[in-house]
């Protein structure tokens, strides 16, 4: 259930936005709550983020889910990890459109202009 994505969305949406409830991280990052609870227990057992309590308006207890310095480094880790194989991704992608393109030329189904 715990697996690297869902960590670096976590990670990368509470450095911007501490405050959100899990179930608003839930519908952002489109997965379970109970998929965000059982990451952020993860991620804090890790070291990587810290949880501070404090009293919203609808005076019912919140809770801040704060990145600590190692949070910090394993998301730049991370997203330097997730560059890698999104250029990865995108050269070969490059590759397969350019020979789809060609062999439509080649048989008449395109025109140069793409």
């Amino acid at each position: 259930m715990f697996d690297d994505t869902t960590s670096y969305s976590l990670l990368k949406t509470l450095e911007n936005n501490p405050g959100l409830s899990q179930r608003d991280l839930a519908k952002r990052l489109g997965v379970s709550l109970g998929k965000v609870n059982f990451c952020l227990n993860a991620l804090i057992e890790k070291g990587c983020l810290k949880v501070n309590n404090f009293r919203n308006s609808g005076n019912k207890l919140a809770y801040a889910y704060l990145l600590t310095p190692q949070g910090v480094e394993q998301k730049a880790r991370m997203t330097v990890e997730f560059l890698q194989i999104k250029m990865h991704e995108y050269e070969r992608l490059r590759t397969e459109i350019e020979e789809l393109k060609l062999e439509a030329e080649q048989k008449g189904l395109l025109e140069n202009s793409l």
